[in-house]
Protein backbone atom coordinates (compact mmCIF):
# COMPACT_ATOMS: atom_id res chain seq x y z
CA UNK A 1 0.00 0.00 0.00
CA UNK A 2 1.44 3.27 -1.38
CA UNK A 3 1.23 6.18 1.70
CA UNK A 4 1.48 9.61 0.40
CA UNK A 5 3.27 11.68 3.45
CA UNK A 6 2.25 15.31 3.14
CA UNK A 7 4.13 18.19 5.63
CA UNK A 8 3.31 21.53 4.75
CA UNK A 9 4.81 25.05 5.44
CA UNK A 10 3.56 28.68 4.89
CA UNK A 11 6.08 28.84 1.85
CA UNK A 12 7.61 25.05 1.39
CA UNK A 13 6.12 21.32 1.31
CA UNK A 14 7.80 18.02 2.20
CA UNK A 15 6.70 14.79 0.47
CA UNK A 16 7.37 11.42 0.60
CA UNK A 17 5.95 7.99 -0.50
CA UNK A 18 6.15 5.40 1.72
CA UNK A 19 5.23 1.40 0.69
CA UNK A 20 3.30 -0.01 3.67
CA UNK A 21 3.39 -2.16 5.67
CA UNK A 22 7.08 -2.51 4.61
CA UNK A 23 7.69 0.67 5.70
CA UNK A 24 10.13 1.26 2.19
CA UNK A 25 10.64 4.97 1.13
CA UNK A 26 10.39 5.14 -2.33
CA UNK A 27 10.45 8.69 -3.28
CA UNK A 28 11.06 12.17 -1.45
CA UNK A 29 10.95 15.38 -2.15
CA UNK A 30 10.76 19.21 -1.44
CA UNK A 31 8.88 22.38 -3.02
CA UNK A 32 10.31 26.10 -2.01
CA UNK A 33 9.26 29.20 -2.50
CA UNK A 34 5.52 28.46 -2.86
CA UNK A 35 4.19 32.03 -4.12
CA UNK A 36 7.23 33.28 -4.66
CA UNK A 37 9.40 33.95 -7.43
CA UNK A 38 12.06 31.26 -8.20
CA UNK A 39 9.61 28.54 -7.18
CA UNK A 40 11.04 25.12 -7.57
CA UNK A 41 10.73 21.49 -6.21
CA UNK A 42 13.03 18.80 -5.63
CA UNK A 43 12.23 15.33 -6.08
CA UNK A 44 14.71 12.36 -5.58
CA UNK A 45 13.52 8.97 -6.36
CA UNK A 46 15.21 6.24 -4.02
CA UNK A 47 18.58 4.88 -5.21
CA UNK A 48 18.94 7.88 -8.23
CA UNK A 49 20.01 11.53 -8.54
CA UNK A 50 17.87 14.55 -7.32
CA UNK A 51 15.65 16.44 -9.91
CA UNK A 52 15.68 19.86 -9.64
CA UNK A 53 12.83 21.68 -11.32
CA UNK A 54 12.42 25.51 -11.30
CA UNK A 55 8.29 26.39 -12.14
CA UNK A 56 6.05 28.54 -11.27
CA UNK A 57 3.73 27.84 -8.28
CA UNK A 58 1.13 30.93 -7.32
CA UNK A 59 -0.33 28.88 -4.46
CA UNK A 60 0.02 25.09 -2.25
CA UNK A 61 -3.10 23.74 -4.95
CA UNK A 62 -0.09 24.15 -7.70
CA UNK A 63 2.87 22.67 -4.90
CA UNK A 64 0.60 19.65 -4.82
CA UNK A 65 0.04 19.18 -8.29
CA UNK A 66 3.49 19.42 -8.96
CA UNK A 67 4.29 16.87 -6.11
CA UNK A 68 1.85 14.55 -7.55
CA UNK A 69 3.39 15.30 -11.47
CA UNK A 70 6.49 14.15 -10.08
CA UNK A 71 5.08 10.65 -8.19
CA UNK A 72 3.46 9.58 -11.38
CA UNK A 73 6.47 11.14 -14.09
CA UNK A 74 7.53 8.20 -16.65
CA UNK A 75 10.94 8.49 -15.68
CA UNK A 76 11.26 9.57 -11.85
CA UNK A 77 8.43 9.04 -10.62
CA UNK A 78 6.96 5.59 -8.67
CA UNK A 79 3.09 5.10 -9.55
CA UNK A 80 1.28 5.09 -13.43
CA UNK A 81 -1.75 6.29 -11.81
CA UNK A 82 -2.51 8.40 -8.95
CA UNK A 83 -5.12 5.57 -7.70
CA UNK A 84 -2.39 3.41 -7.12
CA UNK A 85 -1.67 5.91 -3.44
CA UNK A 86 -4.29 4.64 -1.31
CA UNK A 87 -4.07 7.61 1.58
CA UNK A 88 -2.49 10.56 2.14
CA UNK A 89 -0.89 11.43 5.71
CA UNK A 90 -0.93 15.15 6.54
CA UNK A 91 1.51 16.83 9.39
CA UNK A 92 -0.89 18.94 11.00
CA UNK A 93 0.27 21.20 13.86
CA UNK A 94 -2.26 22.13 16.16
CA UNK A 95 -5.41 20.45 17.08
CA UNK A 96 -5.94 21.67 20.66
CA UNK A 97 -7.99 19.12 22.91
CA UNK A 98 -9.78 17.53 19.98
CA UNK A 99 -7.83 14.50 19.24
CA UNK A 100 -4.75 12.61 21.62
CA UNK A 101 -4.76 10.00 18.34
CA UNK A 102 -4.84 10.96 14.27
CA UNK A 103 -7.57 10.33 12.65
CA UNK A 104 -9.12 10.34 9.25
CA UNK A 105 -10.10 13.59 7.97
CA UNK A 106 -13.14 15.10 7.46
CA UNK A 107 -15.20 18.31 7.46
CA UNK A 108 -15.36 18.12 11.14
CA UNK A 109 -11.56 17.76 11.81
CA UNK A 110 -10.86 20.25 9.02
CA UNK A 111 -13.35 22.70 11.46
CA UNK A 112 -11.50 21.73 14.17
CA UNK A 113 -8.12 22.51 12.56
CA UNK A 114 -9.58 26.04 11.63
CA UNK A 115 -10.81 27.08 15.06
CA UNK A 116 -7.19 25.98 16.09
CA UNK A 117 -5.77 28.54 13.83
CA UNK A 118 -5.60 30.96 16.55
CA UNK A 119 -3.17 28.81 18.59
CA UNK A 120 -1.14 27.87 15.81
CA UNK A 121 -1.04 31.23 12.93
CA UNK A 122 1.65 30.21 11.43
CA UNK A 123 1.45 26.53 11.20
CA UNK A 124 -2.47 25.67 11.15
CA UNK A 125 -3.42 27.48 7.69
CA UNK A 126 -0.83 25.83 5.16
CA UNK A 127 -1.66 22.49 6.90
CA UNK A 128 -5.34 23.12 6.19
CA UNK A 129 -4.69 24.56 2.33
CA UNK A 130 -2.47 21.17 1.80
CA UNK A 131 -5.34 19.31 2.79
CA UNK A 132 -7.69 21.03 0.99
CA UNK A 133 -5.73 20.96 -2.28
CA UNK A 134 -5.02 16.93 -1.80
CA UNK A 135 -8.94 16.85 -1.48
CA UNK A 136 -9.54 18.34 -4.76
CA UNK A 137 -6.80 17.02 -6.82
CA UNK A 138 -7.41 13.20 -5.19
CA UNK A 139 -10.94 13.82 -4.27
CA UNK A 140 -11.58 9.70 -3.59
CA UNK A 141 -8.23 9.25 -1.87
CA UNK A 142 -8.85 9.10 2.24
CA UNK A 143 -6.60 11.40 4.16
CA UNK A 144 -5.39 11.27 7.90
CA UNK A 145 -4.40 14.17 10.05
CA UNK A 146 -1.01 13.28 12.55
CA UNK A 147 -1.08 16.07 15.05
CA UNK A 148 2.19 17.49 16.42
CA UNK A 149 0.00 17.89 19.89
CA UNK A 150 -2.08 14.63 20.02
CA UNK A 151 0.95 12.35 21.87
CA UNK A 152 1.11 15.05 24.40
CA UNK A 153 -2.46 14.98 25.87
CA UNK A 154 -2.03 12.08 27.95
CA UNK A 155 -0.17 14.99 30.15
CA UNK A 156 -1.94 14.95 33.35
CA UNK A 157 -3.82 18.52 34.60
CA UNK A 158 -0.88 19.54 36.91
CA UNK A 159 1.33 19.74 33.71
CA UNK A 160 -0.92 21.48 31.83
CA UNK A 161 -2.74 23.57 33.62
CA UNK A 162 -1.18 27.42 33.71
CA UNK A 163 -1.35 28.94 37.58
CA UNK A 164 -3.51 32.10 36.05
CA UNK A 165 -7.29 32.52 36.03
CA UNK A 166 -8.84 29.29 35.32
CA UNK A 167 -11.42 30.75 33.10
CA UNK A 168 -8.60 31.67 30.46
CA UNK A 169 -8.60 27.87 30.20
CA UNK A 170 -11.99 27.14 30.41
CA UNK A 171 -12.65 30.25 27.99
CA UNK A 172 -10.03 30.58 25.87
CA UNK A 173 -7.99 27.25 26.00
CA UNK A 174 -4.92 28.40 28.17
CA UNK A 175 -2.82 25.63 28.44
CA UNK A 176 0.18 23.81 28.12
CA UNK A 177 -0.09 21.31 24.35
CA UNK A 178 3.28 20.84 23.32
CA UNK A 179 4.46 20.32 20.31
CA UNK A 180 6.94 17.75 18.14
CA UNK A 181 4.89 14.65 19.24
CA UNK A 182 5.30 12.90 16.27
CA UNK A 183 8.97 12.48 16.66
CA UNK A 184 9.08 12.48 20.38
CA UNK A 185 6.84 9.42 20.11
CA UNK A 186 8.38 7.78 17.32
CA UNK A 187 12.36 7.46 18.68
CA UNK A 188 10.57 6.46 21.98
CA UNK A 189 9.49 3.11 20.18
CA UNK A 190 12.17 2.71 18.52
CA UNK A 191 14.10 3.16 21.77
CA UNK A 192 12.00 0.28 22.96
CA UNK A 193 13.07 -2.13 19.95
CA UNK A 194 16.73 -0.63 20.53
CA UNK A 195 16.60 -1.42 24.10
CA UNK A 196 14.24 -4.92 23.43
CA UNK A 197 12.38 -3.58 26.55
CA UNK A 198 8.67 -3.33 26.35
CA UNK A 199 7.51 0.81 26.24
CA UNK A 200 5.14 0.49 28.68
CA UNK A 201 8.24 -0.80 30.95
CA UNK A 202 10.32 2.50 30.37
CA UNK A 203 10.76 5.71 31.49
CA UNK A 204 12.22 7.89 28.62
CA UNK A 205 13.39 11.24 28.34
CA UNK A 206 13.44 12.10 24.65
CA UNK A 207 15.40 15.32 23.70
CA UNK A 208 14.25 16.84 19.96
CA UNK A 209 17.04 19.04 19.44
CA UNK A 210 17.02 21.32 16.43
CA UNK A 211 16.27 24.96 15.31
CA UNK A 212 12.68 24.57 17.32
CA UNK A 213 13.44 21.92 20.55
CA UNK A 214 11.73 20.18 23.07
CA UNK A 215 12.29 17.40 25.93
CA UNK A 216 9.51 15.26 26.61
CA UNK A 217 8.99 12.94 29.92
CA UNK A 218 7.56 9.43 28.34
CA UNK A 219 6.64 6.81 31.29
CA UNK A 220 4.87 3.47 30.22
CA UNK A 221 4.51 4.74 26.56
CA UNK A 222 2.46 8.16 26.94
CA UNK A 223 3.79 11.73 27.39
CA UNK A 224 3.66 13.32 30.89
CA UNK A 225 5.10 16.48 30.31
CA UNK A 226 6.83 18.27 28.39
CA UNK A 227 8.84 21.41 27.52
CA UNK A 228 6.87 23.53 25.04
CA UNK A 229 3.74 25.24 26.18
CA UNK A 230 0.59 26.77 24.99
CA UNK A 231 2.74 28.04 22.25
CA UNK A 232 6.14 26.48 20.76
CA UNK A 233 7.94 29.73 22.48
CA UNK A 234 8.21 28.16 25.65
CA UNK A 235 10.86 25.69 27.11
CA UNK A 236 14.58 25.40 25.39
CA UNK A 237 16.37 27.78 24.24
CA UNK A 238 16.20 27.80 20.57
CA UNK A 239 17.91 28.73 17.41
CA UNK A 240 15.99 32.15 17.25
CA UNK A 241 13.17 31.23 20.21
CA UNK A 242 14.16 32.42 24.26
CA UNK A 243 12.39 29.50 25.28
CA UNK A 244 11.57 30.10 29.14
CA UNK A 245 12.03 33.59 30.55
CA UNK A 246 10.06 35.81 33.14
CA UNK A 247 7.00 37.06 31.16
CA UNK A 248 7.00 40.33 33.04
CA UNK A 249 10.19 41.06 30.63
CA UNK A 250 7.59 41.30 27.95
CA UNK A 251 6.30 44.49 29.51
CA UNK A 252 9.31 45.87 30.25
CA UNK A 253 10.78 45.33 26.91
CA UNK A 254 7.93 46.51 25.33
CA UNK A 255 7.70 50.17 27.91
CA UNK A 256 11.24 50.55 27.33
CA UNK A 257 11.72 50.25 23.41
CA UNK A 258 7.95 51.82 23.16
CA UNK A 259 7.03 48.99 20.76
CA UNK A 260 4.25 48.61 18.86
CA UNK A 261 1.74 45.65 19.65
CA UNK A 262 3.30 42.39 18.38
CA UNK A 263 6.90 43.44 18.11
CA UNK A 264 8.27 42.01 21.02
CA UNK A 265 6.44 38.41 20.54
CA UNK A 266 8.56 39.08 17.32
CA UNK A 267 11.52 39.42 19.19
CA UNK A 268 11.25 36.65 21.10
CA UNK A 269 10.29 33.79 18.04
CA UNK A 270 12.41 35.62 15.37
CA UNK A 271 15.14 37.17 17.04
CA UNK A 272 15.90 35.54 20.28
CA UNK A 273 17.83 31.88 21.26
CA UNK A 274 21.34 31.42 20.36
CA UNK A 275 20.78 34.22 17.35
CA UNK A 276 19.89 36.70 20.28
CA UNK A 277 22.87 35.64 22.66
CA UNK A 278 25.63 35.06 20.07
CA UNK A 279 24.95 37.87 17.62
CA UNK A 280 26.08 35.35 14.88
CA UNK A 281 23.86 32.97 13.85
CA UNK A 282 21.14 30.47 14.73
CA UNK A 283 22.69 27.76 12.83
CA UNK A 284 24.82 25.26 15.93
CA UNK A 285 27.94 25.11 13.30
CA UNK A 286 28.17 28.27 12.67
CA UNK A 287 28.87 28.69 16.77
CA UNK A 288 30.75 25.99 16.98
CA UNK A 289 33.04 27.92 14.24
CA UNK A 290 32.65 30.98 15.82
CA UNK A 291 33.61 29.13 19.06
CA UNK A 292 37.03 27.74 17.43
CA UNK A 293 37.91 31.16 16.69
CA UNK A 294 37.39 32.61 20.63
CA UNK A 295 33.90 33.79 20.08
CA UNK A 296 32.85 34.06 23.53
CA UNK A 297 29.37 34.73 22.92
CA UNK A 298 29.11 31.93 20.72
CA UNK A 299 30.86 29.77 23.59
CA UNK A 300 27.88 31.04 25.80
CA UNK A 301 25.01 30.66 23.89
CA UNK A 302 25.96 26.76 23.39
CA UNK A 303 26.48 26.48 27.20
CA UNK A 304 22.96 28.49 27.59
CA UNK A 305 21.22 26.04 25.16
CA UNK A 306 22.76 23.05 27.16
CA UNK A 307 22.33 24.82 30.78
CA UNK A 308 18.48 24.73 29.86
CA UNK A 309 18.31 20.81 28.18
CA UNK A 310 20.30 19.71 30.82
CA UNK A 311 17.61 21.59 33.57
CA UNK A 312 14.94 19.77 31.95
CA UNK A 313 16.65 16.52 31.88
CA UNK A 314 16.62 16.45 35.76
CA UNK A 315 13.45 17.61 36.28
CA UNK A 316 12.04 14.86 34.45
CA UNK A 317 13.95 12.64 36.19
CA UNK A 318 12.96 13.46 39.32
CA UNK A 319 9.02 13.55 38.05
CA UNK A 320 9.49 10.01 37.23
CA UNK A 321 11.66 9.21 39.67
CA UNK A 322 14.30 7.82 37.48
CA UNK A 323 15.21 7.30 33.68
CA UNK A 324 16.03 4.33 31.65
CA UNK A 325 17.26 6.24 28.70
CA UNK A 326 17.61 9.09 27.51
CA UNK A 327 17.29 9.91 23.63
CA UNK A 328 18.74 12.64 21.36
CA UNK A 329 16.96 12.93 17.99
CA UNK A 330 16.24 16.17 15.26
CA UNK A 331 19.25 18.18 13.67
CA UNK A 332 20.90 18.96 16.63
CA UNK A 333 20.49 15.67 18.27
CA UNK A 334 21.90 13.90 15.93
CA UNK A 335 24.61 15.38 14.60
CA UNK A 336 26.00 17.66 17.22
CA UNK A 337 28.84 15.40 19.39
CA UNK A 338 30.02 18.47 21.42
CA UNK A 339 25.81 19.47 22.47
CA UNK A 340 25.81 16.08 23.25
CA UNK A 341 28.89 16.23 25.27
CA UNK A 342 27.77 19.28 27.32
CA UNK A 343 24.54 17.91 28.00
CA UNK A 344 25.67 14.67 29.58
CA UNK A 345 28.91 16.23 30.92
CA UNK A 346 28.78 15.81 35.25
CA UNK A 347 25.71 13.74 35.31
CA UNK A 348 27.43 11.03 36.55
CA UNK A 349 25.76 10.98 40.20
CA UNK A 350 22.42 10.57 38.21
CA UNK A 351 23.72 7.30 36.09
CA UNK A 352 24.19 9.10 33.23
CA UNK A 353 27.29 8.53 31.24
CA UNK A 354 28.44 9.50 27.86
CA UNK A 355 30.65 7.08 26.02
CA UNK A 356 33.17 9.83 24.48
CA UNK A 357 34.21 7.74 21.64
CA UNK A 358 31.25 5.93 21.10
CA UNK A 359 29.52 9.95 21.14
CA UNK A 360 31.81 10.02 17.71
CA UNK A 361 29.07 9.23 15.09
CA UNK A 362 26.32 11.26 13.30
CA UNK A 363 23.01 10.87 12.02
CA UNK A 364 22.95 6.28 13.02
CA UNK A 365 20.88 4.93 15.47
CA UNK A 366 23.31 3.87 18.34
CA UNK A 367 23.73 3.21 21.55
CA UNK A 368 26.18 6.23 22.60
CA UNK A 369 26.69 5.57 26.79
CA UNK A 370 29.27 3.98 28.49
CA UNK A 371 28.72 0.33 29.89
CA UNK A 372 28.91 1.31 33.06
CA UNK A 373 26.04 4.24 32.56
CA UNK A 374 22.89 3.22 34.69
CA UNK A 375 21.02 5.15 32.21
CA UNK A 376 21.49 4.42 28.53
CA UNK A 377 22.05 7.27 26.18
CA UNK A 378 20.87 6.65 22.67
CA UNK A 379 20.98 8.34 19.56
CA UNK A 380 17.85 7.70 17.13
CA UNK A 381 17.36 9.95 13.77
CA UNK A 382 13.82 10.87 13.90
CA UNK A 383 11.31 10.16 10.95
CA UNK A 384 8.16 11.93 11.55
CA UNK A 385 7.17 10.97 7.92
CA UNK A 386 7.81 7.51 8.74
CA UNK A 387 5.47 7.93 11.79
CA UNK A 388 2.66 9.32 9.87
CA UNK A 389 2.81 6.71 7.24
CA UNK A 390 2.47 4.22 9.99
CA UNK A 391 -0.56 6.02 11.42
CA UNK A 392 -2.54 6.64 8.06
CA UNK A 393 -1.89 2.85 7.08
CA UNK A 394 -3.49 1.60 10.49
CA UNK A 395 -6.48 3.84 10.20
CA UNK A 396 -7.22 3.33 5.95
CA UNK A 397 -5.72 -0.61 5.38
CA UNK A 398 -8.95 -1.89 6.47
CA UNK A 399 -11.01 0.14 3.50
Amino acid sequence: MKILVINCGSSSLKYQVIDMPNEKLLCKGLVERIGMKGSVITHTLVGDEKVRTEIPMKNHMDAISNVLDAVKDPEYGVVKDLNEIAAVGHRVVHAGEKYSKSVLIDEDVVKTLEDCIELAPLHNPPNILGINACKDLMSNTPMVGVFDTAFHQTMPPEAYIYAIPYEMYEKYGVRRYGFHGTSHRYVAERASKMLNVDLDDLKLITCHLGNGASVTAIKRGKSIDTSMGFTPLEGLVMGTRSGDIDPAIVTYIREKKNLPEGETNKILNNESGVLGISGISSDFRDLEAAVAEGNERAQLALKVFAHRVRFYIGAYIAEMNGVDAIIFTAGVGENDLGIRDLVCNDLGNLGIKLDVFKNKIKGKESIISREDSRVKILLIPTNEELMIAKDTYEIVKSF
